[in-house]
């Protein structure tokens, strides 16, 4: 039996009304699980309108009351992670323990969001000047929308309601059509933790509901993750309808490996964060960068066996390190890579094509990939992969490696492994990357920091979470205010001077 999935609009559940569907697939078996609705304009505008509607009250309401429900959500995703989490394994393919990683991380983001009536203090100084006083206020924007990716179902939406919520927004978020159910529940579980009507919406759709939201005036901000030719499009079209963006988009993230590098931590940890989540990931490490023949040579012996021993299966079987990718056209993209890696010049150390999996030939599965040799004008260098695929690029000394590193068109996520602290200091400082790791492969920033790349990794002025997003979600007012203390009269047309 097929599932359906709608949209969820005032607090109900709707079905939609376009007369345009996607299917749902599981990506282990290949098969068809259901499909889900894809909204049109209209359907996007009764989000807007019921989310408009829930505005002015829950903006009132103070934000400890407003952490309270936020606090009450985290209990209810806590009673039902695994119900969330086999929603993640089903439709994306991720194995169970990335799953429930994932949906912790976007649990302590929900944690951060719970201190709100802390973080949205302002500022006061009295007697700025003779009987005048002046204080700051963060106030919020009204509505607020996201748009989401497959490879986080849970997760990243969990980077954007939350503290949008919390900051006294009301919000509604455009998942994948591609794994739509475990937001969807996410936003059942909201409303039972006793968010009004409208507060939270989900409306599920592709380009149509895309566009709809980013020309809609009653939406006043957008918060996308995704590639980065859509982000580009998201962030220049929201911005041209005076909308405020965040768009966080691809990457090509290296970790450096000095010849002082511990081999064992730095093979462990290479292998992780290339090839966890399938490769689904933008933080996943996809470039290698060993500086010298020598580290090279250590480091390609070292990961090779241990590659080949990494298990591929279901989600669902609690061995299994390695799951499929999302969708069979996903799969022939990173497919298509490899063969042009090949074709390039690259040396196919460890050739993840053609693996099956007996029981689940229809699934989408591709073996881990370890290229050497590696240069800087191959496409498997300069273009997001999204799978899993490792290249080694030989960098003769550590100036090459910060060279290669920096000219990268990508900033999200580098890291180094070295026992020279000189050289970790000069590289964190030095590397135009928005985030760094120093013998940590995946330097994703806990939930109070802020998750942000630079270059053409992120589009606009705030990262996710922490402050950055406590600063996205509202807007600076600041009150100058005097209480005479008797009648005045006369009128002063000259600038005004406080002090």
């Amino acid at each position: 039996m097929t599932k359906t999935v709608g949209h969820f609009v005032n607090g109900k559940k709707i079905a939609g009304a376009s007369g345009r569907s996607s299917d749902l697939f599981n990506p282990a078996t290949g098969e068809k699980s259901g499909t889900v609705a894809l909204a049109s304009a209209a359907e996007v505008d009764q989000a807007v309108k019921a989310a408009s509607a829930a505005w002015p009250a829950w903006a009132a309401t103070p934000p400890i009351r407003r952490a309270r429900v936020l606090w009450k959500f985290k209990e209810l995703i806590e009673a039902r992670k695994d119900e969330v989490a086999k929603h993640i394994v089903d439709e994306h393919g991720k194995v169970l323990s990335d799953a429930h990683g994932s949906l912790q991380r976007g649990l302590e983001v929900v944690e951060f969001a719970c201190g709100i009536p802390h973080l949205l203090r302002g500022d006061y100084t009295e007697q700025v000047g003779a009987s005048v006083d002046s204080y700051s206020t963060r106030q919020p924007l009204g509505v607020c929308a996201g748009i989401t990716p497959f490879n986080f179902p849970a997760m990243v939406p969990m980077w954007m309601f939350p503290l949008a919520l919390a900051c006294g927004n009301t919000f509604i978020l455009k998942p994948s059509e591609r794994d739509p159910s475990a937001p969807f529940l996410l936003a059942e579980l909201m409303k039972e933790a006793g968010a009004p009507n409208g507060v939270l919406n989900v409306v599920n759709g592709d380009k149509v509901s895309v566009d709809a939201l980013l020309h809609h005036p009653g939406v006043a901000a957008i918060s996308f993750v995704g590639s980065t030719p859509i982000a580009e499009y998201v962030y220049t079209t929201g911005c041209a309808n005076a909308k405020r963006v965040q768009a966080l988009g691809g990457a090509k993230n290296h970790m450096v490996v000095m010849p002082d590098a511990d081999l064992d931590m730095a093979t462990d940890a290479l292998i992780g964060a290339a090839y966890g989540s399938a490769g689904e990931r933008c933080m996943a490490i996809s470039v290698a960068v060993a500086v010298g023949d020598k580290a090279a040579d250590a480091l390609v012996k070292a990961m090779r066996p241990k590659i080949e021993h990494i298990k591929v299966g279901p989600g669902s079987d609690p061995q299994a390190e390695m799951g499929p990718l999302i969708t069979k056209q996903h799969y022939d993209k990173v497919r298509g890579y490899i063969d042009t890696g090949v074709k390039e010049g690259a040396e196919l150390v460890v050739d993840g094509r053609g693996l099956k999996l007996q029981g689940y030939e229809g699934g989408y599965f591709m073996g881990p990939s370890l290229f050497d040799r590696v240069t800087a004008d191959m496409r498997i260098y300069k273009e997001e992969i999204f799978g899993p695929v490792l290249s080694v690029v030989r960098a003769k000394d550590y100036e090459h490696a910060v060279k290669l590193v920096n000219d990268h068109e990508y900033g999200n996520g580098t890291a180094i492994f070295t026992r020279d602290g000189d050289a970790a200091r000069d590289f964190a400082s030095r590397i135009n990357i928005g985030m760094v790791g120093v013998n940590v492969p995946i330097p994703v920033p806990v939930s109070y920091h802020s998750f942000g790349g630079w270059k053409r990794s992120l589009f606009g002025d705030h990262g996710m979470h922490g402050m950055e997003g406590v600063r996205f979600y509202t807007r600076l007012k600041t009150v100058t205010s005097r209480w005479p203390t008797g009648i005045r009269s006369g009128v002063d047309l000259s600038f005004p001077m406080m002090g």
